[in-house]
């Protein structure tokens, strides 16, 4: 009965967690898009003004652009290329549960980030109350994981073997399969998608996973490259379960 019921709340909190994931990034999208659509056409008027006049511009009206130019980048406005920049959102649905995913495991990597007071203020709160959350869910599905250890510590066991031996192996085991499933595999994978050296996926995947979060290289962001769709959705999930494999290590 106990084992139904812990099966049972592990559940619900799965399911509520996703929930609230899911709930976070459509009131994100909600929030964020209008504005953001708004700023993609000031850039692109912007752009379009300056390939008018850059012949006999001062170098005050220069500067300015400059600046304008530096702003709209920083808000992840790329005013690159045609018209077509203005339809992709920054907010659509799978960037706003990736962003809502970043959110919630304070990864936060700074290349997209609410700019509405709305969005702004909502993220404060969905902040306070998803990062415990988070903890939460991290932790239990780290007991479940820690869970599997022991069933293969009590075969062990059976087998004759010692206690210590059997502590040392299952680290190593624990070890060994989250750095090929959670740092090897997924570089490689990002070298593809990416195209980025092995070294620099190694380097991001460690850097997400200990939630430094630097920002300076994040999935999914490349103009020009065409991304799967749901590829950013793929990578938040990794992102969850790293974190928890990472969890369990400091458990074990």
């Amino acid at each position: 009965k106990a084992m139904c019921s812990g099966k049972l709340q592990t559940g619900l909190l799965v399911a509520g967690y996703f929930v609230y994931l899911l709930v976070g990034a459509a009131m994100f999208q909600v929030l964020e898009r209008t504005a953001e659509k708004q700023e993609k056409i000031a850039a692109a008027q912007m752009k379009e003004a300056f390939l008018q006049n850059f012949t006999h511009l001062t170098v005050a009206e220069m500067e300015q652009f400059m600046k304008n130019l530096t702003e709209a980048i920083q808000n992840g406005v790329y005013p690159v290329g045609n018209e077509s920049q203005i339809e992709d959102s920054n907010w659509d649905f799978s960037n706003s549960f990736f962003f809502a995913g970043t959110v919630v495991s304070t990864i936060g990597y700074g290349t997209l980030h609410p700019k509405t007071a709305g969005g702004q203020i909502f993220c404060v709160f969905f902040a306070l109350f998803g990062i415990p959350l988070n903890i939460v869910f991290l932790h239990r599905v780290g007991k479940m994981l820690s869970l599997l250890c022991k069933k293969l510590g009590k075969f062990l066991h059976e087998k004759g073997m010692r206690k210590k031996k059997i502590n040392f192996l299952t680290l190593l085991f624990f070890l060994a399969t989250g750095i090929l499933v959670f740092l090897c595999l997924p570089s490689v994978f990002f070298q593809i998608t990416e195209g980025w050296s092995y070294s620099e996926g190694i380097y991001f995947a460690f850097i997400t996973l200990s939630t430094i979060g630097f920002g300076d290289y994040v999935v999914g962001k490349q103009p020009g490259r065409n991304y799967f769709s749901y590829y950013r959705t793929l990578v938040a999930i990794w992102i969850l379960f790293g974190l928890a494999w990472i969890a369990l290590l400091f458990n074990l």
